[in-house]
């Protein structure tokens, strides 16, 4: 296993890549492919780095013209098997660097390789470029028989999709996304929904009151819908926006009663975890959203919060119910911890019923 994702691409990969090719196309200079790839800045190249430089030396050493280029990566391509199982991206790469002046070459490659290396940055420059024709062309995609190109349609125009290139005209205006995702709201594939409700909660950020607007529209019509919906509000809901917590059932904050709320330990050190229990009351009938904010300090000695789930129930009048929850303060690869006074809150319905402090130390 690759000590670092960009650690995939190795000397290992890149002379079976070069024989892949090869076997499609005898010109290719396979040895020279991999010598040029790795030159003295490999090193220090990140994973979208590296994917780029493969990008850049299929250019030097494919077919000079675009389109018997293209003929070779259409070979070659077959044999990467899907797009999960590996990461073959330079191939769409290779149609977005070379391929911006040859539209319909390029965009009939990118529907071909998306099932083995998703187009999903790809298209985002001819979005640009284009965007009346490159969306028009995306509703076609979002209609397809294949999973990959229905979900390349709407990953591909998400306004915020990590790790891609930006499409500031989107967070501004979202409205030529709405007829993709319209298409594919009840699609029967997961991986597709997933890809819609992403794009809505990219749009939630910058658009909240249309995303919940959606969400009032398309919610209790479809089972494949709802769960886009509700996928796609996880921001708005751990917002605590209160038109997207009325969609769900969860507006009624005042028949729910917290107390008892308390933590084991005033102090903990970075890499172990504490208990914090609490006692959940109910009033009337009614569903239950809990949640807890972490305060953490930041390297800057600010503190960011960050909100996690802890269940959703239906709980029945004058019910009690007694949580116990453990947060571990171990180090992640997308969250290190720094000493200082943090803070846990209790969350109910959106309603925040009680903030704890306590010390982490190093």
């Amino acid at each position: 296993m690759p000590d670092a994702l960009k650690d995939v691409f190795n000397r290992e990969y890149l002379c079976k890549l070069a024989a892949n090719i090869q076997a499609v196309y005898s010109p290719f200079r396979a040895d020279d492919f991999v010598a040029s790839t790795m030159d003295e800045t490999w090193d220090s190249l990140e994973l979208k780095g590296r994917m780029r430089q493969i990008t850049l030396n299929l250019g030097k050493f494919l077919p000079a013209d675009y389109r018997e280029a293209i003929a070779v990566i259409d070979k070659a391509i077959v044999s990467e098997g899907s797009w999960l199982d590996g990461f073959c991206l330079y191939f769409p790469d290779f149609a977005e660097v070379f391929g911006q002046d040859d539209w319909e070459t390029s965009v009939a490659a990118l529907e071909r390789y998306t099932p083995h290396a998703s187009a999903e940055f790809a298209v985002r420059p001819f979005i640009i470029n284009d965007e009346e024709r490159m969306m028009a062309q995306m509703y076609c995609w979002s209609k397809s028989d294949n999973n990959h190109v229905r979900r390349l349609a709407s990953e591909g125009c998400r306004p915020a999709l990590p790790w891609a290139q930006a499409l500031p005209k989107f967070k501004k205006d979202p409205t030529p996304i709405f007829a993709i995702l319209e298409q594919l709201k009840t699609d029967p594939d997961i991986y597709v929904r997933k890809s819609v409700a992403n794009n809505l909660n990219d749009i939630s950020k910058t658009h909240p009151d249309l995303v919940a607007k959606i969400a009032r529209e398309w919610y209790g019509k479809n089972e494949h819908t709802d769960w886009i919906v509700k996928h796609g509000c996880r921001t708005l809901l751990k917002k605590g926006n209160r038109d997207v917590l009325a969609i769900f059932g969860f507006s009624d904050a005042e028949s729910v009663g917290a107390s008892d709320f308390a933590i084991d330990a005033q102090t903990v050190a970075i890499g172990d975890a504490f208990n914090f229990s609490f006692v959940i009351t109910t009033k009337s009938a009614t569903k239950v959203r809990l949640e807890y904010a972490v305060d953490f300090v930041k390297s800057t000695g600010k503190r960011n919060r960050k909100i996690f789930q802890i269940s959703e129930i239906a709980l029945k009048a004058n019910e009690n119910k007694v949580y116990t929850k453990k947060h571990s303060f171990a180090d992640l690869s997308t969250r290190k911890h720094y000493p200082g006074t943090h803070s846990v809150t209790l969350i109910v319905n959106g309603a925040e019923r009680g903030t704890l402090d306590f010390e982490l130390t190093s």
